[in-house]
């Protein structure tokens, strides 16, 4: 069996969110309900499709979900909260309900359960409240007071967490010894060109921003953005290749463009030895849950074609610190711990 030196990797990271990831400048109303219980009703066709092709993944969680019930949501409050210049960004104005059974739009603990459970699903960090490291006002002391209470719910339902996913991908170098203090391994950095480095949320929102974003995903403006497995860094940066952007019925003539970026990239990832590490939110999917999980199988039907004819592995964000720390043989497809 090859070492993971001598072969490449696919690594996969969802940011598992729910309202957390948008309460900020959208509305819990009717239409949002909605969204949010159908990318509930979508993640067991993730994990379906996960199984079915050996795929290992990372699930970057926010830890407010995690909570059985408000009370637990406050007892683990963290002592610091962010004092954001921008107030709309504080989450700790968010109205809970009791539970999840009353508020499945804040509260997920059986679907994390569910996650879990399933081989090769890691269940990773995505901070407690959806923290913006880079917006003004936040300081070193609230984020990691955050991280302590994103780190102890977890382990309240018997999670150990060992990599980090920044919302927002607002990744603050200066906050990365925080993260390793915490017995973090990982985290996910940005892609390494400028529409996708790690800026505030306004910045992220210019046109030209999201422009090329949008015309990445379809054309090589960017090339394949595959990484090098991150040797001797704790916690080690397991960078971003590609955001997998859900479908758009206005696009709907370029799904195969889309799919062949992906693949061009996979393959060449295989080849060279490297990693592709492929991302999205599980809410992208409730839009079109059926085009975006046959979309997901395509992709996951090239990867499984880069395995058998170039030994590609699939790891989730924890493997691959394991990897390059152990320098061990490959990991057979089973639960991460």
């Amino acid at each position: 069996m090859m070492g993971f030196e001598e072969q490449g990797a696919l690594v996969i990271s969802l940011d598992f969110e729910l309202h957390w990831g948008v309460r900020d400048h959208c509305i819990l109303d009717a239409a949002e309900r909605k969204r949010l219980l159908a990318a509930r009703s979508v993640v067991p066709g993730i994990l379906s499709a996960f199984r079915d092709h050996g795929v290992r993944a990372t699930w970057a969680t926010v830890g407010l979900l995690f909570a059985r019930s408000r009370e637990e949501a406050q007892e683990c409050k963290p002592l610091r909260i962010p004092n954001y210049q921008q107030k709309e960004f504080d989450p700790y104005q968010e109205s809970l309900g009791r539970d999840e059974s009353e508020d499945p739009f804040h509260f997920a603990p059986s679907l994390i359960r569910d996650v879990a459970l399933v081989p090769g699903q890691e269940i990773g960090s995505h901070s407690y409240s959806h923290y913006y490291s880079l917006e003004s006002g936040q300081t070193e002391e609230e984020f990691k007071a955050d991280v302590a209470s994103a780190k102890r719910i977890a382990e309240n339902s018997g999670y150990r967490l060992r990599s980090y996913v920044f919302p927002r991908n607002q990744v603050s170098v200066e906050y990365l010894p925080i993260l390793r203090q915490a017995g973090f391994s990982a985290y996910r950095g940005t892609e390494q060109v400028a529409s996708k480095a790690p800026v505030t949320f306004q910045k992220q929102r210019r046109p030209w921003m999201r422009a090329l974003r949008l015309v990445d995903s379809y054309w090589n403006l960017n090339g394949c953005q595959t990484v090098e497995f991150p040797y001797g860094e704790e916690p080690a940066p397991v960078d971003a290749s590609r955001y997998l952007r859900p479908f758009s019925p206005v696009l709907r003539s370029l799904e195969n463009v889309r799919l062949e970026r992906i693949a061009a990239a996979m393959k060449m990832a295989a080849q060279s030895k490297r990693i592709f590490h492929l991302w999205w939110h599980p809410e992208d999917f409730a839009g079109y849950p059926e085009r975006n999980l046959d979309f997901l199988r395509r992709v996951l039907g090239v990867y499984e074609k880069c395995r058998k004819d170039f030994g590609m592995s699939s790891l989730c964000m924890g493997d691959v610190t394991y990897a390059t720390k152990a320098d061990a043989n490959v990991l057979k497809f089973g639960a991460a711990q």
